[in-house]
């Protein structure tokens, strides 16, 4: 009964995935975020080196944020190489 009453009564906010497109279906994005992490230790077994873990998750992070935001990937990972940051 407490159920049928919750939903009732957030009707909307149980259905904004559907209602408004750019909600996402889950509130997950810490998880969506570290997978790709999971995917290349499946793949490789481990980093290397302590560097190249870090440097792989700065860049996994600037896609991200790319993503998030938004923004052509290609053409943003160019200008960060042009700059040299």
């Amino acid at each position: 009964m407490n159920l049928l009453v919750r939903l009732r009564d957030h009707l909307e906010q149980i259905l904004s995935f559907a209602l408004r497109p750019r909600v996402p279906f889950t509130n997950n994005q810490a998880e969506r975020d570290l997978r790709m992490l999971k995917v290349k230790e499946k793949i490789s077994g481990c980093f290397r080196g302590a560097s190249m873990a870090r440097d792989f998750l700065r860049f996994r992070s600037f896609i991200s944020t790319l993503q998030k935001q938004e923004l052509h990937l290609l053409d943003n990972i160019y200008l960060v190489h042009v700059i040299d940051i």
